[in-house]
Formats: structure tokens, C-alpha cells, sequence
């Protein structure tokens, strides 16, 4: 087992909830009167805590309209999680099968800690996890905060650590972090862009980080998704 620690992101790389922040994020802006944006403008965005994202999206955006926003766009993506979004196939899997081969696992996501309560409960992950930051309680990403946070609180040094994500931002967070990466090919940003940022490897399903990390093939389920 090459790590001790894995961090992983949330949206866009353990859950499919890309297309419904999207969704979420052009009903909230129209509830305030904002131009519509395109939807490659909001992915680009994803991965960032809700008012780093919400000023990128619309520079110059005075404090009543983003806080407004933030408002609907919390309405509107509770709604919406009624109906959870999935997580992408084989993610209970490969969970399972590092907390199997000894590693500890833990999440850095642009979301609140209210939101990644909600989506741990509703998913039944949240028991898979021993640490957890969000952009709500310390820098958003791409500040290499939350990983180095981790790192302190587990104890464990920055070169038994991986950080798996789908965003610029993940990686950007890892690399600052002196943390070794792997990107997701599937989530919110084009694989081209997440090259820039050196990863170990790029991955177009979850079951592939396994043997790219060394797991043994008596922790990998016979399951299949």
C-alpha cells in the first residue's frame, strides 16, 4: 500500500452532482436578476466554497445579491437532493476496500459542513470516513488549507498522502500541499486542464485507483457495479 491517507473530493469525484450544481446555480442566478452564464462557466467553478465560486462567476457582485444568492441556490439544491444524485459506480467499493488495506480515508469539498452532512447521510458514506474539511470552516481551494489540516490532525506526513479529485482546484490544493494527486477524468473539469497539474495518473473510474496505489487484490471486491 503506496499511502496512509487518502483525500478524497466530494462532487464531480465520489458523487455524480456536477449537472445538478449546474442546474442549481442558473436557477439561483436567474432568481436574482443575473445575466445567465453558460454551463462550461459554472463547471469551471465547481470545487470552490459557494461565494469564491459565486464572485468568479459574476466579478463585482455587491454583498446583498451574493448573499441572496447563496440563499437560493441553498433552496434550490436541497430541493433538488430530495432525489440524492448517485455515486458514481463503484465508489462504496473502493471505500471499502482501502479502509480493508489499512488506509484512512478522508474528504476536502467546497462544500459547507451543513451540505456534506446531508449527502453523507443521505449516501451511507459518511461512516467511511475519519476526517473531513469544508469550505465553510477553513480556505476554500485551491489554498492548500484543508489538506494541510488534515495531515495535523491525522498525523500522517505529506508523502503517505493522495488527494483524488476531478477539478483544477484539487489538484492545485494537492500540489501547494506537497500531497501526490490523481485526477478523475469524469467530473467538472476537461482532462487537459487537469494534466497542468502533474497528476500521478488520470482515471476514468474510481475501481482503477486500487491498483494504481497498490492495493491488494484480496482487498478489492469481487463486486461488480
Amino acid at each position: 500500500m503506496n499511502y496512509d491517507l487518502v483525500i478524497f473530493d466530494w462532487d464531480g469525484t465520489l458523487m455524480d452532482s456536477t449537472g445538478r450544481i449546474v442546474a442549481c446555480m442558473h436557477l439561483a442566478g436567474a432568481d436574482v436578476a443575473l445575466p445567465r452564464l453558460e454551463d462550461d462557466q459554472v463547471r469551471g467553478i465547481i470545487g470552490l466554497g459557494l461565494p469564491e465560486a459565486i464572485r468568479t462567476l459574476w466579478p463585482g457582485i455587491v454583498d446583498d445579491h451574493l448573499e441572496r444568492l447563496r440563499e437560493r441556490y441553498a433552496v434550490h439544491f436541497v430541493a433538488a437532493e430530495q432525489v440524492p444524485s448517485a455515486l458514481y459506480p463503484g465508489a462504496r467499493l473502493v471505500l471499502d476496500a482501502l479502509a480493508g488495506a489499512g488506509c484512512r480515508l478522508a474528504v476536502a469539498t467546497g462544500k459547507s459542513r451543513k451540505g456534506l452532512q446531508r449527502v453523507w447521510h443521505s449516501s451511507g458514506l459518511g461512516e467511511c470516513f475519519q476526517g473531513s474539511r469544508c469550505a465553510d470552516e477553513t480556505h476554500s481551494k485551491p489554498h492548500p488549507a484543508m489538506v494541510e489540516e488534515l495531515l495535523e490532525e491525522m498525523a500522517v506526513p505529506a508523502g503517505r498522502a493522495l488527494v483524488v479529485g476531478d477539478t483544477s482546484f484539487d489538484l492545485e490544493m494537492a500540489r501547494a500541499a506537497g500531497v501526490d494527486r490523481v485526477a478523475v477524468s469524469y467530473g467538472a473539469h476537461p482532462v487537459e486542464t487537469l494534466l497542468n497539474y502533474q497528476p500521478l495518473a488520470v482515471i476514468d473510474a474510481l475501481p482503477q485507483l486500487l491498483p494504481l496505489i497498490g492495493v491488494p487484490a484480496s482487498h478489492q471486491s469481487e463486486e461488480t457495479v
